[in-house]
């Protein structure tokens, strides 16, 4: 890496550089820019795409990897995170990790960077840049109108909803939140989503909000960490579940999405989500290929 970064959401890469990604994305034969450089991989957090994607980039690209979960380091428990930084930046060429608090990334980065050893955020409490890019590379790929692609994320207004949201206006995506009172975003949140030609905005009502849309994206109602607020969820998002009859109202030839894991019959359908309408299997693998884009922007093509 000619320059160590740190990619923690989707704006730290600019509009050029996301483009370059999924450009990336789509060779299938890339240079082996990991040759004799290594990756650790940290996992606060279970995973099944993000670990089984993350290493998998990293072997075809030519590089070894690590990975650790928290039973084995026990980050702030049985080491800080900045001495695990410190430890690993001894063996390895960049650190991914997928955290429960953003603030272990910035304590990852803080040494990491003054090393040359980058850090690349596969999942925080606040955003979630790699599963955004896989969203628009699969976007753009299944799209085949004229004009920017309309896309209505239906569900909580979390790390998911507000990377996707950045990863979209940046690729000349509409976009619409469709959150339950209490689970929005801000105003001031939703003008710092704004970040390029895809207008992003919230419409309350989901059956308002999908009117019009080409694809209707959810999220798990309940994420790890919140199980104890199970009960009142289900009750706030129970008219937010994308059905048949929601699919209905966006028009012919709307595609599902969503990330994964997903629990049928609650914040999606399983008539819907394992419908002819539904991608996501073709966004799981492109986690990989996204994957894999990212990796080669960063030592491949760093300047």
């Amino acid at each position: 890496m000619s320059s160590a970064r740190k990619i923690f959401d989707v704006d730290d890469l600019t509009t050029e550089e996301l483009a370059e990604v999924l450009e990336f994305s789509a060779l299938r034969n890339p240079p082996k820019v990991l040759s004799n450089k290594s990756v650790a991989v940290v996992f606060e957090k279970p995973s099944l795409r993000t670990r089984n994607s993350t290493e998998v980039a990293i072997r075809q690209l030519g590089g070894g990897v690590t990975t650790m979960v928290d039973q084995e380091i026990g980050i702030g428990v049985r080491e800080s995170a900045s001495d695990i930084a410190s430890t690993l930046c001894g063996y390895h060429d960049l650190i991914c990790a997928r955290v429960k608090s953003h603030e272990t990334l910035e304590s990852f980065a803080a040494v990491s960077l003054a090393r040359g050893v980058g850090v690349v955020n596969l999942l925080s409490d606040l955003s979630h840049p790699v599963q955004a890019l896989a969203d628009v590379l699969t976007i753009k790929q299944v799209w085949t109108g004229v004009g920017h692609p309309r896309l209505t994320y239906v569900g909580d207004s979390n790390n998911v909803a507000s990377s996707l949201a950045k990863a979209a206006s940046y690729a000349g995506i509409d976009v619409t939140i469709s959150s339950p009172a209490g689970y929005e975003f801000d105003d001031s949140t939703l003008e710092r989503l704004n970040v390029g030609d895809g207008l992003v905005k919230k419409v309350s009502n989901p059956k308002e909000g999908v009117k019009g849309a080409d694809f209707i994206y959810t999220d798990v109602w309940v994420s790890m960490g919140q199980e104890d607020q199970t009960e009142t969820r289900l009750a706030d998002f129970g008219s937010y579940q994308v059905n048949s009859g929601l699919m209905a109202l966006a028009g012919d030839g709307v595609k599902f999405m969503h990330c994964l894991p997903a629990h049928r019959d609650l914040e999606v359908s399983a008539e819907v989500i394992d419908s002819a309408d539904s991608i996501v299997w073709i966004q799981a693998e492109n986690r990989l290929h996204s994957m894999r884009g990212l990796l080669l922007k960063l030592f491949w093509k760093a300047n």
